[in-house]
C-alpha cells in the first residue's frame, strides 16, 4: 500500500521514514531524529515541557511554527493536553533533541481535521525541538514545594481525599541515602502517626490507583527546620519520595451521606479526634474534626432535635479545633474558629477564653484583655481569666513604656534637626566662604 493510499492524500514532498514508536506498532508516529539530545533522561507523564515546533502537511505547506512566534511551546507530558502523537513522541526526546515527527490522522485530528488549515483526515510532519522539561508543582500555590514525576501512569481519574484509607508503598531518600521504606497501610490524616511528614499525604492526594511517582519535597513539607533524629534528617533538607499507590478506599464525602449518616459519623469522628488531642497529636485531631465542620456546616431542612445535634457538634469542632491551632502555634487559625464558635453562642466560656490566648499570640492584648474580662463577668470563678487580664495589662503597659521610649527619641530628633535648621540661617556673614576655604586648603595639604 503506498503512503497516499494509507492516508487518503495526493502529492507529497515529504518522505514518510522513522522509527515507529507507537505501542500498537500500527506506523501512527514515525519518528526520525535529526540531531541527538544530551543525558540519558526523558521527560515523565506530567512534566511540563517546552519545545519550538515547525508543522507542515505532506505537501510542503506550513500550518504553524512556534519559530514563527518567537516563542517556546508548553504543555504537561501525557495530559491529553496536545494531538496523541506528541505525548508519545515528545516522552521519547531528550533535551537538546531534534526530530521529525510523522503523525497519521488518527494521532492527530482524525476525520475531523482542524479547518481551516489543517484538513479532514491530514497526515502531519512537525519538526520538533525539546530545550527542558520539569517535574510538576502539586502544591495548592505553586511554591515549588513538592515537585512530581510520574514513573507509571495511573488509572482512572479518582483520587484519595482526607480521610481515605491508603495503601501504599514509599520509599524516602535525602542526599542519595535511603532513611525509610516501607508498605503502609494508613487513613490520610493519620501520616504523622506513621513518622510520614506532611508532604507524603498530599503527595498521595495527587495520585491515581496504580501510580508510581518520584516526589521532591522541600523542608516546608519535609521535616522542615526541625530535621528527624530517627531519621537522622538534617534541619532543613530536601527530600526524595518514590511511592507507588497500590490502593485506596475514598471517605465518603458530605454529599453522599444523609443527615443521620453524618451526625453519626461526626459523633464517632469527634470522639477519635479527642483521643488524638490527648495523645498529643494536634494535626491529626484537627483533621477529624474538620470533617464535622465540612458535613454538617451547611445542612438545612433538619428537625428540631437534629438541629440541636447538629449545632452541638459544630460548635464542639470549632472549640476543639481552636485549641488544636494554638497548640500548634496558629492562632490566626484558632482566632477565625472561635469568631465561628461565638456566632452559635456568644457567651461560650470556652470560645472566648481561646479567642483571648489567640489574641494574646498575636499581641493584640487590649482586645484580649477584653474577652477574658468578660469571661471574668460572665464566669466569677474562671481564676485562669483573671490571671490573664493581670497579664494582658502588664503587657499593655509595657507596649505603652515601649512606644514612648520610641516617640520621645523620634521628638529629640525632631528638636535636634530644628535647632540645626536654626543654627544654619543664623551663621555669620563669611563664614561659609572662610569653612569652604579651611577645606580646600587641608585637602590640598
Amino acid at each position: 500500500m503506498t503512503a497516499e493510499e494509507q492516508t487518503g492524500e495526493g502529492q507529497h514532498t515529504i518522505p514518510i521514514e522513522g522509527e515507529d514508536i507507537t505501542s500498537k506498532k500500527d506506523g501512527g508516529v514515525l519518528k526520525l531524529v535529526k540531531r541527538e539530545g544530551t543525558g540519558a533522561e526523558l521527560p515523565m507523564t506530567g512534566d511540563k515541557v517546552f519545545v519550538h515546533y515547525v508543522g507542515t502537511l505532506l505537501d510542503g505547506t506550513h500550518f504553524d511554527s512556534s519559530r514563527d512566534r518567537g516563542d517556546k511551546f508548553s504543555f504537561e507530558l501525557g495530559k491529553g493536553q496536545v494531538i496523541k502523537a506528541w505525548d508519545i513522541g515528545v516522552a521519547t526526546m531528550r533535551v537538546g533533541e531534534l526530530c521529525q515527527l510523522i503523525c497519521k490522522p488518527e494521532y492527530a485530528y482524525g476525520s475531523a481535521g482542524s479547518p481551516p488549515k489543517i484538513p479532514p483526515n491530514a497526515t502531519l510532519v512537525f519538526e520538533v525541538e525539546l530545550f527542558e522539561f520539569r517535574g510538576e508543582d502539586i502544591t495548592d500555590d505553586e511554591d515549588g514545594g513538592i515537585i512530581r514525576r510520574i514513573i507509571t501512569k495511573g488509572e482512572g481519574y479518582s483520587k484519595p481525599n482526607e480521610g481515605a484509607v491508603v495503601e501504599v508503598f514509599v520509599q524516602g531518600t535525602c542526599d542519595g541515602r535511603v532513611f525509610d521504606e516501607r508498605e503502609l497501610k494508613f487513613e490520610i490524616g493519620d501520616g504523622e502517626s506513621f513518622g510520614l511528614p506532611s508532604g507524603v499525604e498530599k503527595a498521595i492526594m495527587a495520585m491515581e490507583q496504580g501510580e508510581e511517582a518520584l516526589f521532591t519535597m522541600k523542608p516546608k513539607y519535609g521535616f522542615g527546620n526541625a530535621g528527624n533524629e530517627k531519621y537522622n534528617i538534617p534541619s532543613g533538607a530536601t527530600l526524595q519520595y518514590k511511592i507507588t499507590l497500590t490502593a485506596f478506599e475514598k471517605a465518603k464525602e458530605s454529599w453522599e451521606m444523609n443527615t443521620a449518616e453524618k451526625l453519626e459519623q461526626s459523633g464517632i469522628v469527634k470522639e477519635k479526634g479527642t483521643q488524638c488531642f490527648k495523645e498529643g497529636k494536634y494535626k491529626q485531631a484537627s483533621v477529624q474534626y474538620k470533617k464535622i465542620v465540612s458535613w454538617l456546616e451547611h445542612e438545612s431542612g433538619l428537625s428540631d432535635e437534629d438541629e440541636k445535634k447538629a449545632v452541638a457538634l459544630r460548635l464542639a469542632a470549632h472549640l476543639n479545633l481552636a485549641m488544636c491551632y494554638l497548640k500548634m502555634h496558629e492562632p490566626s487559625k484558632a482566632l477565625e474558629n472561635c469568631d465561628k464558635a461565638l456566632e452559635m453562642d456568644s457567651t461560650s466560656e470556652k470560645a472566648l477564653f481561646r479567642r483571648g490566648e489567640a489574641l494574646f499570640g498575636i499581641k493584640e492584648f487590649e482586645r484580649a484583655r477584653d474577652d477574658f474580662q468578660r469571661v471574668v463577668q460572665l464566669y466569677p470563678s474562671n481564676k485562669a481569666a483573671k490571671t490573664q487580664v493581670v497579664l494582658c495589662q502588664k503587657r499593655i503597659k509595657e507596649q505603652h513604656e515601649k512606644d514612648k521610649r520610641i516617640y520621645a527619641n523620634m521628638f529629640q530628633k525632631f528638636a535636634e534637626r530644628d535647632s540645626k535648621k536654626e543654627a544654619e540661617k543664623v551663621k555669620p556673614e563669611g563664614k561659609e566662604n572662610c569653612e569652604e576655604a579651611m577645606e580646600a586648603l587641608w585637602c590640598g595639604s
